[in-house]
């Protein structure tokens, strides 16, 4: 076996040492860390968890000959283990290249951490492991955003007649005012759905039947833009961008699955105001609901000012 091929299945560890800069950084290493987790594209994969192993290798920048005894001065490998589950708990991801790329951006926050070899694998999907790894310098690194930088939007749902009130221009231009990130969320227009006694596959057409009720939202407003994942969520509230949530992505993909049904729209929109951490949620031609842990006000339809 040539050196490239064997270099190919060794242990990250192994690769980091083969290319090493002339002056070799120190190195940590977490090896065989497995995990029960949903993961995957496939539809066979929702629903069920899977076996993924993680072993990846930090280089740090090296201590020099008097460090001290202290674990507050080198990179943790609680710190690695963290990162991992931090991306775990975040949201349900399809592909492990993903996983792996935040997982390495995670790491690289660290400021003793300046190159990260992140190895995944799936153990149940085959005959062996199936997997991918990647390497990541400090260089390189998209820098995460940090907690206190999250913008804290104001979720707003709209009821079929609000979306089809004369008023609906006037309530956006108020509501965007101020600045403060929007987001607009609906429930299934006032048509009856298809039905099926499978209670997943009902599930994904109520979502579907929220989805294009966002799509007439949107089709009113211009400045409405339909939003499925965090990543354009967070974009838009960090640019301006007025969003409508398009639920399935999040919804189907959610670590923590809401309890509530996609048919119970109000209680879909509130628990997805928990989930971006808005501080304020407002409803306009609906009854606002009891027992919220952030403020609500309910807006009546015949109200042009609010």
């Amino acid at each position: 076996m040539s050196n490239e091929i064997r270099l190919a299945f060794a242990h990250p560890s192994e690769r980091a040492a083969a290319t090493a800069p002339d002056n070799p950084l120190d190195r940590i290493s977490l090896r065989d860390h497995i995990v029960e987790v949903e993961i995957g594209a496939f539809q066979a994969e929702r629903g069920a968890t899977q076996r993924v192993c993680f072993n990846v290798v930090v280089e740090v920048r090296p201590q020099g000959p008097l460090v001290e005894d202290d674990v507050d001065r080198i990179l943790s490998y609680d710190k690695v283990t963290e990162a991992i589950a931090h991306e775990l708990a975040a949201e349900r991801l399809n592909l492990l290249e993903t996983l792996a790329e935040r997982v390495a951006e995670r790491i690289l926050l660290e400021p003793q951490a300046m190159r990260v070899f992140v190895r995944i694998e799936k153990l149940d999907r085959g005959p062996g492991a199936l997997g991918v790894e990647i390497v990541r310098a400090r260089a390189g690194a998209v820098p995460l955003a940090v907690a206190g930088e999250k913008p804290h939007p104001r979720c707003v749902f709209l009821s079929n007649a609000a979306i089809a009130s004369d008023h609906l221009t006037g309530w956006i231009d108020q509501l965007a005012e101020d600045g403060t990130p929007l987001i607009f969320c609906v429930g299934p227009a006032d048509l009856p759905a298809p039905q099926t006694p499978v209670t997943q596959a009902q599930r994904r057409i109520d979502l579907l039947a929220i989805e294009q009720n966002a799509w007439v939202l949107a089709g009113r407003d211009p400045r409405c833009v339909v939003v499925n994942s965090r990543t354009e969520i967070d974009w838009a509230m960090k640019n301006g961008q007025i969003c409508v949530w398009a639920p399935s992505k999040i919804v189907l993909d959610s670590v923590d699955t809401p309890s509530v049904e996609p048919r119970d729209a109000v209680a879909l929109a509130l628990w997805f105001a928990g989930e971006v951490e808005a501080r304020r949620f407002w409803t306009i031609g609906e009854t606002p609901p009891e027992g919220a842990e952030i403020p609500v006000r309910g807006v009546s339809l015949d109200e042009q000012t609010l």
